[in-house]
């Protein structure tokens, strides 16, 4: 399992060789993104005539760095309040920008957006756009201070050293627990046959290891989600097919990450403390008999890394 993420940070020389220090980038390449013409060559990019900025393309393990902690990784190496420039470097295509192709990943950067936004006086300069093109650069520039160690860098050596020593530990220690509990809740469930009993005890041990605000079950009846096993607050008891979180997620037969409810078309507002949910449909037999929901009390609390173990609670589950 591995997510992506495009990262315009000023020269990419430097920018690479800082990212790829961080445990859980699993590899680096760059290149140039979001311009207006075919296979430009570097020095036609130099020109800041192609639109194209000099971007490191990361191929990062969700279950090992987070993107959050990646964008902030990424503010420690850049100007944020620079247009068009980083260090002594001038010109659009040392301009700073976040491109994503995943939609879902734009709650998580803007955000981070807000939150770096919140540390300066001046407004930020980093766009944030969807990826629409990125060319590989020419072989020589890929993994440059690797090839070149004395090669030109804008960023200081002490920034890499950082990088090389950064710990997502919230992430690590997340997914251990996690797989302390798959393997509990896989001898907990085997030999059981009762759907219900399944999904109280899934419910339960969810909920007591990571103390969510609400975790547990609504079952597929009919036309409808019906309120199953939980542990929490009071909950809707009845939500349709296509509505609100719950209801979405079993119509478009896909996990939901939802960083703030408020944002979400259609939410159902069943409490008014909830701030962020994930919810993971259940299968059974070749169709849908349930969604796993499981919401938090604060903002963009689940991230991949919940998403693909919680999917894996839901397959362990299968009832």
């Amino acid at each position: 399992m591995e997510k992506e993420l495009y990262l315009a940070a000023g020269c990419f020389w430097g920018a690479e060789h800082f990212f790829k220090q961080i445990e859980g980038v699993v590899s680096t390449e760059v290149g140039f993104a979001n311009g207006h013409t075919d296979n430009p060559t570097y020095e036609q990019v130099y020109t800041d005539t192609t639109g194209f900025a000099e971007t490191v393309h990361i191929s990062f393990d969700p279950l090992r760095v987070s993107l959050p902690f990646l964008l902030q990784m990424y503010f420690k190496a850049i100007d944020p309040t620079t247009l068009n420039q980083q260090g002594e470097d001038r010109g659009t295509r040392y301009r700073t920008g976040i491109y994503y192709t995943d939609p879902d990943d734009l709650p998580f950067i803007r955000q981070a957006m807000e939150h770096e936004a919140a540390h300066h006086t001046r407004p930020l300069q980093v766009e944030v756009l969807p990826l629409s093109n990125f060319y590989r650069a020419e072989e020589y520039h890929q993994d440059y201070l690797d090839v070149n160690p004395d090669g030109y860098c804008h960023l200081p050596v002490a920034l890499f050293d950082y990088a090389r020593q950064a710990r997502d530990l919230a992430t690590l220690q997340k997914a251990e627990k996690y797989l302390l509990l798959l393997k509990q809740l896989r001898s907990l469930l085997d030999g059981e046959t009762d759907c219900i009993a399944r999904m109280a005890n899934t419910a339960a041990m969810l909920h007591d290891t990571f103390h969510f605000w609400w975790t547990g079950f609504y079952r597929v009846v009919g036309d409808e989600l019906l309120l199953g096993p939980f542990q929490g607050p009071v909950a809707c008891m009845h939500i349709a097919f296509g509505k609100g979180v719950c209801g979405t997620a079993w119509k478009e037969n896909r996990t939901l990450l939802v960083p703030d409810v408020e944002q979400f078309p259609g939410h159902i507002a069943c409490s008014a403390a909830s701030r962020s949910e994930v919810v993971v449909p259940v299968w059974h037999e070749g169709g849908i008999v349930a969604v796993l929901d499981i919401d938090s009390q604060h903002l963009a609390t689940f991230d991949h890394a919940d998403r693909h173990f919680l999917e894996e609670v839901a397959s362990v589950l299968s009832c």
